[in-house]
């Protein structure tokens, strides 16, 4: 596994696990313990996710069981729009975290989306981070005029940025706008979640072919060599170990500009100038 540091200097794994809609909790726990029986350090969750518990339950039992120690996880969660209105929410919202998880602290919290007011969000979650409840803080879906403005005015510059990212939408400028504040970018749906045919595109495949890897480890391992976090999801072993099976081959320059060449330059997955989307998702009660 590598590891990128961050701009507070934490290290993170350039690859781990998400459990986004894994929300049965007894699948839950299953699928997080047998990542991290399979190597993987970098558990993601969200408390929209409603699944922090479950795997916190998960860390607790790897760690009881000797496969990895406390110190060797990496484990992120996000506030939720719901407690982005003030700071004293978001900063509560952590703590509630912490509580479901079983944890003293994460590693990453992370603010879920730009909506609500971000800023006073943010303030809250800087608390956490200045009283230790988290190694880092950073941001999730913030574009990149939002992240350069928002860069300019907070006090803790995001250590990440974790975004869309894939090679049906590669977002070359926003990595540059992360680059020049040195925000690190964590890509979510890293397999562009199944569409546009990622599994059998036969450009792909023939890269793959190459190394003897699949169309998934190709997608993971261009977005790894671009200096892009990962954090793939999977609830069969055989993938998860396929997934973090990457780091013992290099494409080339050509094959990077392959991969990037199906860029649509545009989300098919997910649209945040719709207003009925920005409607949804400020609808949406995790508290209820």
């Amino acid at each position: 596994m590598e590891y990128m540091t961050l701009n507070n200097g934490t290290k993170m794994p350039l690859e781990g696990f998400g459990v986004f809609q894994i929300p049965d909790p007894a699948e839950c726990e299953r699928v997080v313990y047998d990542a991290i029986k399979t190597g993987y350090r970098l558990l993601d969750t969200a408390a929209a996710y409603m699944n922090e518990e479950a795997l916190g339950k998960a860390v607790a039992r790897a760690i009881a069981d000797g496969i990895a120690t406390r110190e060797e996880l990496f484990i992120t969660t996000k506030v939720w729009v719901q407690d982005q209105k003030k700071e004293e929410t978001a900063y509560e919202a952590v703590k509630t975290s912490l509580q479901k998880l079983d944890m003293d602290y994460v590693d990453l919290v992370l603010l879920h989306q730009p909506m609500g007011d971000y800023f006073a969000a943010y303030r809250g979650i800087t608390k956490a981070y200045k009283e230790g409840l988290t190694k880092a803080i950073g941001v999730a879906n913030f574009y990149p005029a939002i992240l350069a403005n928002f860069c300019e005015n907070v006090e803790v510059i995001p250590a990440v940025n974790q975004v869309e990212l894939h090679p049906f939408f590669t977002q070359e400028k926003a990595l540059e706008n992360m680059k020049a504040y040195g925000v690190a970018p964590q890509a979510w749906g890293p397999l562009a979640e199944g569409k546009h045919g990622i599994f059998t595109d036969l450009e792909i495949k023939a890269i793959g072919d190459k190394y003897g890897k699949s169309n998934a480890q190709v997608v993971l391992r261009w977005n790894a060599q671009r200096g892009v976090s990962i954090i793939p999801k999977s609830v069969k072993v055989e993938r998860m170990q396929q997934n973090i099976d990457i780091w013992d081959f290099e494409l080339t320059d050509d094959e990077m500009a392959a991969v990037a060449a199906k860029d649509l330059g545009h989300s098919e997955i997910v649209n945040h100038d719709d207003p009925m989307f920005v409607k949804a998702l400020n609808g949406i009660n995790i508290h209820a």
